[in-house]
């Protein structure tokens, strides 16, 4: 017999297990949903950075083709190594014509009066032994009175090391500052400098370094955290394979470094201490709230891709985002032309009040938004509200936290390269020697020579140098 399928009645309820069947279908629809927009997550639209790409990434925006060739161009002021006085070259080669070109005739070694100026060229080598070798001998004597022998000890500040302060201060420079590892170190100084020095001998040579760096980070950190504007970035270190934070707060010319177990409140107080002074330019890491909005700057080029992530989930999240970002770049042209200084500070004050404004009615647009992550994005803005345009009223900010990203950098490398630390002690030389060679890079001013002079001062016992500009 075939079954008979009737319709249920009009206006007759559906069934629990229908209702029920409802509500699982959109609870998993949300989650596809949820899932799909973590998959399409990349560079362009979240703090991921570019090497984490998969490769059916979209390409970032590229700018439009100048149509000028690469490299240097027309009027590009160049850098010309400029010769030493021939008094401070180690040694003068002279090229003395033997005979005339022109009728061969024999020419006199020495310069006559009608001679022009010799020309010079200078060539930079490696000795044979880049590395001096000093032997220190601490001789005794018997006094010829009494028969006592004496004898004179070898100075504490050099029998407590075989190796120099400028070679301990390479040896931290190439771990450190150039992030090589204490394998390839080791093979630098025993084929090129040719110093015999063992893996052990290099960690050492870290560790007297972290030491004699000590006071000079305690004082940049000191000096980072009255500072009256400071851009803050963390990243994720390793110690002993767990993951830890490393925290930096950077002025224009001094960068303060800490590794710290915690990414919130406890890493954050590491870094920037009991008392918060000073504006903070940072992302919307939760943390950095415990600022208040006016004394903030939050970051908008982290904003523009958060913008990239409405525009990716289509539908109205796509026209909020679409229009923040068009506001974001006006934004950007008008600050070009303040830092360029083709207008002043009230002009720029005044040329971005009606993009506050616009910017403002956008967000709260963006709240009516019918998307679970959309209103509460552009409701965050709108709490943050100040922190989104100190810029554009105090000097020495900027709308972006591009300065710490660059600030960090170099750390990320290091992590990439070596997989972190692997003990406290090694921790400690991270932060201290990062915070050296950062700061002395912003103050465009030679590394080798601070942290040789910071050796210096630890071996004898006298103060550090400093690392304030």
């Amino acid at each position: 017999m075939k079954e008979v399928k009737r319709a249920l009645p009009a206006g007759l309820p559906d069934c629990p297990g229908c209702a029920a069947r409802d509500r699982k279908i959109a609870e998993l629809e949300a989650r596809i949903a949820r899932l799909e927009e973590r998959l399409g997550l990349n560079s362009r639209n979240s703090h991921k950075p570019p090497s984490s790409d998969p490769p059916s990434a979209k390409p970032g925006d590229s700018k439009a083709p100048s149509g000028r060739k690469r490299g240097a161009q027309p009027g590009h002021e160049g850098t010309t190594r400029e010769l030493l006085p021939t008094e401070e070259v180690d040694e003068v080669v002279p090229h003395v014509p033997p005979a005339c070109e022109r009728c061969a005739a024999a020419l006199p070694s020495e310069a006559g009066p009608s001679d022009p100026p010799a020309s010079r060229h200078q060539v930079w080598e490696l000795r044979d032994n880049p590395c001096e070798v000093i032997e220190h001998q601490g001789h005794a004597r018997t006094c010829p009175d009494c028969g006592h022998l004496t004898r004179a000890p070898i100075p504490a500040e050099l029998a407590g090391s075989c190796f120099g302060p400028k070679l301990t201060a390479s040896a931290a420079l190439l771990t450190g500052g150039f992030q090589i590892s204490r394998r390839q170190v080791e093979e630098v100084f025993e084929d090129v400098l040719r110093v015999p020095i063992s893996l052990g001998s290099v960690a050492n040579l870290e560790q007297e370094m972290s030491a004699a760096l000590e006071v000079p980070h305690e004082k940049a950190g000191e000096h980072v955290r009255e500072a009256a504007a400071k851009n803050l970035d963390e990243t994720s270190w390793k110690k002993k394979g767990k993951k830890c934070w490393l925290w930096t707060a950077a002025t224009a010319f001094v960068a303060f470094f800490v590794v710290h177990p915690s990414r919130g409140k406890q890493g954050f107080k590491a870094l920037m201490g009991k008392a918060l002074k000073g504006i903070f330019s940072s992302d919307r890491w939760h943390i950095y709230a415990a600022r208040a909005p006016r004394a903030r700057q939050v970051c908008w080029s982290h904003l523009k891709r958060d913008f990239q992530k409405l525009i990716d989930r289509g539908g109205e999240s796509k026209r909020i985002g679409e229009r923040a970002k068009a506001i974001a770049r006006d934004l950007f042209l008008v600050w070009k032309d303040f830092k360029a200084g083709v207008i002043d500070r009230e002009t720029l004050a005044k040329c971005l009040r009606p993009t506050q404004q616009e910017f403002k009615e956008l967000m709260r647009e963006g709240t009516r938004v019918a998307h679970a992550k959309t209103p509460t994005f552009c409701q965050n803005l709108l709490d943050l509200g100040p922190a989104l345009w100190t810029f554009v009223r105090v000097e020495g900010v900027e709308p972006t936290n591009n300065h710490a990203e660059r600030v960090v950098r170099r750390a990320v490398i290091w992590r990439k390269r070596s997989f972190g630390a692997d003990s406290e002690n090694g921790c400690r030389f991270v932060e201290r020697v990062l915070t050296a060679v950062v700061s002395r890079r912003l103050q465009k001013l030679p590394v080798l020579a601070f942290l040789e002079d910071a050796i210096r001062a630890h071996r004898l016992g006298a103060p550090a140098p400093s690392l304030l500009p």
